[in-house]
C-alpha cells in the first residue's frame, strides 16, 4: 500500500497581487492567490495591509502561514490549509537562477 504524501511547506515568499510562492518538501513549487480570502474579510482582513502580508509570512503548522503575535506562536497566527496550496498549479521556481 502506498504511503499519501501530506504536503509539508519548507519555505513561503510573497509573491505579487496577494499570492504566495510555496515550496513543499517534495520540491514542488505552487502559486497560491490569497486575493479571494482577503476580498471576504474576517479572519483574513489584516493580510490587506500590503506590509503586513509580505512582513509576517512565514511557515507555521507545515504550510503557509502569518504570524500575528510576532512570537511565532503556531495557535497564533493564520495558517493555510497544507492541502488547498499543494493542489495550485505548479510553477517553475521563480527565485531560480536564469543563465
Amino acid at each position: 500500500m502506498a504511503k499519501e504524501y501530506f504536503p509539508v511547506v519548507v519555505q513561503a515568499v510573497a509573491g505579487p497581487e496577494r499570492t504566495v510562492y510555496a515550496y513543499f518538501s517534495d520540491g514542488k513549487v505552487t502559486k497560491y492567490d490569497m486575493a479571494p480570502a482577503i476580498a471576504r474579510g474576517g479572519v483574513f482582513t489584516p493580510l490587506a495591509d500590503e506590509a503586513f502580508f509580505s512582513d509576517k509570512l512565514t511557515v507555521m503548522n507545515d504550510t503557509v502561514a502569518w504570524d500575528l503575535s510576532g512570537c511565532y506562536d503556531p495557535c497564533n497566527c493564520i495558517d493555510i490549509d497544507p492541502f488547498e496550496v499543494y493542489s495550485a498549479a505548479s510553477i517553475a521556481d521563480p527565485q531560480a537562477e536564469t543563465a
